[in-house]
């Protein structure tokens, strides 16, 4: 694998991520899946390596991280399973990003302060059933009340939302035009009237929980509103930006695992009298399919380094081309595995299974990739 301009540091943390993934991933990939379990040991081994609060800032007691070192581990990770890349940066989206770049300087050093120890649980959630990608449909309600909101209505599919220590909800708390209007709010999950309903049964990334939420007179302090009334989407669409990334990484992950496992299976399966790695056929989809990943993956770190160089001009963009074109490659590289494995690549034995299932979320979630075409486009057609 090329370094592509990584630094020492990143190359160091690579490779303790792949030791670990080794050791602690592998072993109950399979199982995770197969039980549709919530990997809770995971959540100290990740927290103590500083992989759950990769973006906390040294000054505030984390690792210092950078959206390069978030897409490695990610990608690393993804390799033997999409579930556990979901948990690592966990708070990135739902915490860390969102305080970052709009909190106060008392919602940094304590919320901050407190996803810097690697034991805190964040989700997000914004989708409801009649809002997707149209987030202006919203229906979630907050109201001002003293020193406090008050919140009211429902949300699914939240990401972690059963396990989860506090939340970024989105709610509309005045009438605007399109997206204008809707605010953000960190709510505990032990709040009063906040509560979950039952996991959803999915496809794929199973033992990643996705469950409704209901918030019914959610009171939470003034002082938990993220960024400024009215203007979260706005100010929230660069934290989107920079969560793309994450997922093309997963995917290009996944992607990878799976040639690797092809690979090996084609060099093992023996018909007609020798390895099928030997049939042009089977070798041409190999080619394919690697070409596909390293081109995703020189896309991807060729994002991560404009973000980390602060370099925004076309970043959103590129962060869209990255998740869209990553994960459909992931997508069919994913079902190339499956028929190079042929009759296997068909049972849950097999973990190729598993990959495909797993890859088809990514074009899913983040922003459809039908969405992300339309960033593109408009991007394209601005000038």
């Amino acid at each position: 694998m090329n370094d592509y301009h990584f630094e020492d540091h990143h190359k160091l943390l690579r490779d303790q991520v792949r030791r670990m993934v080794e050791r602690h991933v592998a072993p109950i990939a399979s199982e995770i899946d197969e039980n549709n379990r919530f990997p809770q040991e995971l959540v100290e081994v990740f927290g103590d390596m500083g992989l759950l609060q990769l973006w906390v800032p040294e000054e505030y007691g984390g690792p210092g991280g950078d959206l390069t070192s978030v897409c490695l581990v990610k990608e690393e990770i993804a390799k033997v399973s999409e579930s556990a890349a979901l948990l690592a940066a966990n708070n990135s989206f739902g915490l860390i990003l969102p305080i970052l770049n709009f909190g106060s300087e008392a919602q940094k050093r304590h919320y901050l302060g407190l996803s810097a120890k690697g034991r805190t649980l964040t989700a997000v959630a914004i989708t409801e059933a009649g809002t997707g990608s149209d987030v202006s449909s919203m229906k979630t309600r907050a109201h001002r009340d003293g020193e406090s909101w008050v919140i009211n209505g429902a949300k699914i599919y939240i990401t972690f939302g059963s396990v989860a220590h506090f939340i970024l909800v989105f709610a509309r708390t005045s009438e605007g035009k399109g997206a204008n209007g809707i605010s953000a709010f960190l709510v505990d999950t032990k709040t009063k009237g906040f509560s979950h309903g039952p996991e959803d049964r999915k496809m794929g990334i199973r033992g990643v929980p996705n469950v409704p939420i209901y918030l019914d007179n959610v009171r939470v302090p003034a002082e938990n509103m993220i960024g400024p009334e009215g203007q979260a989407f706005k100010t929230c669409m660069r934290i989107l930006d920079l969560n793309r990334p994450t997922v093309g990484a997963t995917a290009v992950g996944l992607a990878q695992g799976a040639i690797d496992l092809a690979t090996a299976y084609a060099r093992e399966r023996i018909q007609f009298g020798r390895p099928i790695a030997e049939f042009q056929g089977i070798q041409f989809m190999l080619a394919d399919m690697q070409m596909q990943t390293e081109a995703a993956r020189c896309m991807l770190y060729d994002c991560t380094r404009m973000a980390d160089r602060q370099e925004w001009g076309g970043f959103s963009a590129k962060a869209s081309m990255v998740k869209c074109f990553a994960s459909d490659t992931a997508m069919k590289v994913a079902t190339d595995a499956v028929q190079i494995f042929g009759g296997a690549g068909y049972m849950r034995d097999f973990p190729v299974e598993r990959f495909m299932r797993d890859a088809k979320i990514n074009q899913i979630f983040e922003g459809t990739n039908q969405i992300q075409r339309l960033v593109i486009a408009r991007h394209m057609l601005r000038g």
